[in-house]
This record gives structure tokens, sequence and C-alpha cells, in this order.
């Protein structure tokens, strides 16, 4: 019997599920932390919080493992835990940083599935996991998380021989890499003058000091250090991340949007997307694979990197972030922004376009709150607008709003229960006026938006408007089924008609993906001839939009 059969704390399931639980815990405590010296490749003061965002998402696909296999009474296997954790992060990884770790991951598990968690195999994986981190970013630097990596992985093959077991390797990465990590400014001249080490590189110094702490048992090492020559500093809020950023720069002439969506995409096409959005801007990551991809870049047109992940599969989870003016400052705190919850990425762009920060969602995967209250932080605003529009996000929107006001934001829940009810709130916004005053007026406004949604019946069912067949076009408004017909257009016209019988002045047409070529010009002309004096505004909402929502004001 080896030594490494003496361990009592093997790299197995187990392991895998306390190292997500301790690694989560240290991100926590560092969070404020890393964000404060978040200086490279965009001085904005994220870091921290996208790498426990990023760990948050791998955290829940392990539990979910667990209780899967609790279910059906088996015992989770090694491949099982790393897995659900690899691919927990590609779907919630958030970030430049987020994004590379959520690769590394995966270069484990390419791994890891396929052992029994030994010595030898952990070596193997953290090679394996540094190198796919370069293969997935565009231009690797040197002095980032990439550098990190790699001397984790070279310390973990110099931890050699037969008494050296899975502990020891775990606490030789986290040694090698946290001695990297001190050279990272030496290695990148943002840093240097920034006088602070890598973000990026100081979070997986954290993310490998819970790995080594779970397979040794041991408690956990001392902090990770963020300055070159001192100590970890208290934790620090905007102002500290201010002062490191104008220390550190940047180009300030560096693309204004981040973009960041997962991608339903073959391997051929996702190779094409490489090419063309490299061509589009700076900061590319793409990882992950067998279909399912995580896509990161830094452009200036936010809707041409949306459009070419549509050109190259099915784009979804799309989050778009304005850098607020030059990449090399942390965007001053503006007195008031909007952040927005809408379906489909031609909403996310036109909201965007309007100055609000948009959280792009797919029908039937709704935001959890911490993908919010990272929304509200990402608007750098000391008072946020926050439009949840859909009923179902309200309790939802409530906490992330609850969250968000503990960290010193004033934010105001506008009751917004469609994507057209946020256009009409979204455009009396005003921030030069009293914060009570814009939340009155953007809720009267939405108030005043009654709002209605075509959708196809996948079944046969009763609704208000009588029994429904599968493949039926549904018209709802406010959220009521009202109008049951057999073609978008008839339908579309019949729910007009009812709405603007009451009234109205504008006409809101959203259309999805779905809707026919053509739908939107003869509705427009529909409500011309029938309703004068109404006028008609028609909006592309892109892939994941419903086939057409309408609002009438």
């Amino acid at each position: 019997m080896t030594q490494e059969d003496d361990v009592p704390y093997p790299l197995d399931a187990a392991a895998v599920r306390s190292w997500c639980g301790l690694a989560l815990e240290a991100l926590g405590r560092e969070r404020e932390r890393i964000d404060a010296i978040n200086v490279y490749p965009v001085a904005d003061g994220d870091t921290g919080t996208n790498l426990y965002l990023t760990l948050e998402s791998a955290a829940r696909a392990v539990e979910a493992a667990f209780d899967g296999h609790a279910s059906a009474g088996t015992a989770p296997r090694l491949a099982d835990a790393i897995g659900a954790m690899a691919h927990g992060a590609l779907i919630g990884a958030r970030g430049n940083s987020g994004t590379i770790v959520a690769q590394m991951l995966r270069g484990m598990t390419e791994v890891l599935a396929a052992t029994d968690g030994s010595a030898d195999a952990l070596r193997q994986a953290l090679r394996r996991a540094a190198a796919s981190t370069y293969e997935a970013v565009a231009h690797p630097v040197e002095g980032t998380v990439l550098t990190v990596a790699t001397a984790a992985a070279d310390a973990a093959e110099r931890a050699a021989g037969e008494d050296a077991g899975a502990a020891e390797v775990a606490r030789a990465a986290h040694e090698g890499a946290r001695a990297a990590l001190q050279e990272t400014p030496g290695q990148l001249a943002v840093l240097g003058r920034a006088g602070v080490v890598d973000a990026g590189g100081c979070g997986l110094v954290a993310l490998l000091g819970a790995l080594a702490d779970v397979l040794s048992g041991e408690a956990s090492a001392a902090p990770v250090a963020v300055r070159a020559d001192a100590p970890l500093p208290e934790a620090a809020g905007c102002e500290a991340v201010g002062r490191v950023a104008a220390a550190g720069g940047g180009d300030p002439d560096g693309p204004a949007f981040e973009v960041i969506y997962l991608l339903e995409a073959d391997d051929a096409a996702v190779r094409q997307l490489r090419a063309r959005l490299d061509g589009l801007g700076d900061c590319l990551v793409v990882v992950g694979g067998d279909g399912l991809w995580n896509v990161h870049v830094h452009v200036d047109d936010a809707g041409a990197a949306v459009e070419a992940g549509i050109e190259a599969g099915r784009p979804y989870r799309i989050r778009i972030t304005h850098f607020g003016g030059a990449r090399a400052k942390e965007p001053e705190m503006t007195a008031r922004a909007v952040v927005a919850v809408v379906p489909g990425a031609g909403l996310a762009g036109l909201c965007t376009q309007a100055g609000a920060t948009a959280v792009a969602v797919r029908p039937g995967e709704p935001p959890a709150s911490g993908e919010l209250v990272q929304a509200i932080r990402q608007a750098h605003a000391r008072e946020v607008m926050l439009l949840p529009n859909d009923a179902d996000l309200r309790h939802t929107a409530a906490a992330a709003a609850e969250e968000a006001r503990t960290e010193g934001v004033r934010v105001a829940l506008i009751p917004t229960r469609s994507a057209v009810q946020g256009l009409a709130a979204l455009a009396v916004h005003e921030p030069g006026r009293s914060f009570d005053e814009d939340v009155v007026a953007m809720t009267a406004a939405a108030g005043a938006t009654r709002y209605a949604e075509l959708a196809l019946a996948e079944r046969q069912s009763w609704t208000m408007a009588g029994v429904c067949q599968a493949g039926d076009v549904l018209g709802l408004i406010d959220g009521d089924v009202a109008v049951i017909g057999s073609d978008l257009t008839g339908t579309a016209m019949t729910v007009l008609d009812r709405m603007l019988s009451a009234g109205g002045e504008m006409v809101t047409l959203v259309l999805g993906a779905q809707a026919p070529d053509g739908l939107g010009e003869r509705l427009e002309g529909y409500v011309r001839e029938r309703h004068l004096a109404v006028d008609t505004v028609v909006y592309d909402g892109g892939q994941h939009a419903a086939p057409l929502l309408i609002g009438v004001e």
C-alpha cells in the first residue's frame, strides 16, 4: 500500500464538493479586495465579484449532481462531480477571469474524469488546465492568470516521487502559483505602475489554496498578498478601485462594451466566430466544447458581436456591459442608471443604446438574483432603476434590489411586467430630475402601457378564451389569453383591435425571430388604416424574444 492510499482526504467527488464550498468562501472573503486591484485588462473593479459568481454557479451545479445521485440511490463519481463543476462554471462564467477559470476547470475535467484522482492524474490535470487557457485566449499575455496557472502546473510536476500524494501535489501547485503571482508586476507594465499583482491570478491562488486545504485537511493558508511587497489590504470599495485604476492606466481608446453570451454551436462555426470577433475587438476568450461555449469579448459594436454569435449558432444569456468611457479608468459613479431584464439580443442592444445595462435572458431560464445584483454593480451608479419586465421576476428582482441597497446603492424597483412596459418606462427616464420624480414618471409610463404577447400553444389546454389546440396562436393581453387564432397576422390584428378599442396614442411592436417576414409592415399599415392618429413603432427583438410583443400607450 502506498502513502497515497493512506491519505485521509482523497481526490474524489466529496473532495470536489468541499473544494467548491471552500473556494466560494475564500473568494467571498477576498471579493472586494480582488476587485480593488483589478487594473487589467480593464480597470472596472469586478474581477473578484466575477470569480465569485463563476464559482457560485459551479458550486450549485455540484450540489445538483449530488442531489440527483441521492434521489437515484447512488453515489457520484469523481467524473460526475468535476464534470458538474466545470459545466456550472462554464454556464455561469463572468468576465475575462471567470471565463478563463471556467476553461481551466474544463481542462482539469478532461483528465480527471477518466482517472481515480491519483497524484499523477492531478499533475496532468493542472498541466492540461494551464494549456487549455492559452488555447482559449486569442492573444495570451504574460503576467496574468495564464502565467500563474502555468507556474502552478510546473510546481505540481516538480512535486514528484513515490511518496507524493494528491495533497502534496495540490500544495506544491498552490505555492508555485503564490510565488508566480508576486512576479506579475514585473511582467506586465500596467500592474507595475499600479503596484499590484494580477487580480485574476490572485483569485486563482485562492482557488488552488482551497483545493490544497481540502486534500490535506489543513486550515486555510495565509491570505493571498495583492501587492508585490505588502500583505492583503483591508477590504476596499470603489474609492480604492479608482486610486489603483488611476495609477495603473491602460488603453483609453479601447472598446466600449463587454459582451458575454453562451452559445450553442459546432466546432467549425466557433472557429469562424473566433476569427470574426478577433477582428471586432480585443480580450477575446472562447471556452467550452461539445456544442456549448462561453464567449467573452470587448468591442465597440456590441450588436455586431451578438450578430456574429447568431450566425454561428444560438446565443443566449447575453450580457452587454458599457465600460462608461475610457477603459483605463474605473468608470466614475454616475448619479443614476437603469438595469433592464429583456428577452432577446435585439432588445438588449436597444436598451444598451438607450444607456441601460441590459440582462438578456432566454425563455425558461430566468436570471438569479445574483445576476441582477451584479448588473446593478456594473451600472456603477449611486441610484438604479431596476426593470424586471416580467411579472414572474418580481420576487427575484426585489431580493436583488434589497441586497444592492445593503451595498449603499439606492434602488427603485419599477413594476414592469413586460418588455414593452420597460421600453415605455425607459423612454421617460430622466436622470436630471429628482429620484422620486423619476420613479413616479417611469412607473406611470409603465402602468399606462397595456401589453400583449403572441405565443404558440404547445399542447391542448383550457384558457380564458376557451380550449386551444397544439399549434394554435394565443393572444395574451395583460397576461391572460384573450384570443385564440390560427395564424400570427390575423391574431395580432384581433389583439390590436381589442387593445385600441379603449383608446391609445402609440403602438409598440417587438418582432421575434419566429415572426413571419413583413409582419411589422402589415401590422403598421393595419393600425394606420383602422385607427387614425395612432402612431406605430417597430423593433427587432431578435432570437429568444416572443414571436410578437405589443404595447399600447
